[in-house]
C-alpha cells in the first residue's frame, strides 16, 4: 500500500534564555480535535513550500514571530492520527532564535511560555510524551519515528537515529 500522509510541521520555540518553550493551549474552538491539550505550533505544508519555509510561515501566522534560527530535530510518521483516520507525517523543529513578540493568544488558543521542566506535566497528546524528550535532549542527530494511532491513541512507538 502506498503511504500518502498529510505533511505537516511542528515547532517548539525556545525563549531567548533557553529555559522556556512556547506552547499553544488549544482552548479556543469547542470542535477542535486538540481541545484542552497543549501543543507546539505548526500545521499543514502548502504545495509550493519546503518544510523549513512551511515551519517559518506557520510560526509567523500563529505566533507573529520571524524565525532566524531553527534545526530539524526529527520526523514522526503518525498512521491513523487524523480525525477520520488520516495518516500524518510531521517534521519536528526546535526554534532557537526569532524576532518579534508572540501575542497572548491566537485563533487556536492561549500562547504560553512554559518552563522546560514543567513541559511533561501539561495535558497533551499521549504520543507527544514519547518524542518530546528527543526534541530537547541535546543529541544533534535527528530522530525518525513511527507512531501508529488507533481510536485516538498511540499503539506503538519506535524511532531511530543515525
Amino acid at each position: 500500500m502506498i503511504y500518502t500522509p498529510i505533511v505537516g510541521t511542528l515547532g517548539y520555540v525556545l525563549s531567548p534564555d533557553g529555559h522556556h518553550v512556547l506552547m499553544v493551549h488549544r482552548n479556543a474552538r469547542p470542535e477542535d480535535q486538540h481541545l484542552g491539550k497543549y501543543n507546539g505550533l505548526g500545521g499543514k505544508l502548502e504545495a509550493d513550500e519546503d518544510v523549513a519555509a512551511g515551519m517559518a510561515r506557520e510560526l509567523h501566522e500563529e505566533a507573529g514571530i520571524t524565525v532566524t534560527a531553527m534545526e530539524l530535530r526529527g520526523t514522526v510518521s503518525w498512521p491513523g492520527f487524523g480525525k477520520q483516520g488520516e495518516d500524518w507525517l510531521g517534521f519536528i523543529f526546535l526554534v532557537t532564535a526569532f524576532e518579534g513578540e508572540p501575542p497572548p493568544a491566537n485563533e487556536e488558543g492561549t500562547l504560553e511560555w512554559v518552563p522546560l521542566e514543567r513541559l511533561m506535566d501539561l495535558p497533551m497528546w499521549e504520543g507527544d510524551r514519547h518524542f518530546l524528550p528527543l526534541v530537547f535532549d541535546g543529541d544533534r542527530r535527528p530522530f525518525h519515528g513511527v507512531m501508529p494511532y488507533r481510536d485516538g491513541r498511540p499503539v506503538r512507538w519506535a524511532y531511530s537515529r543515525f
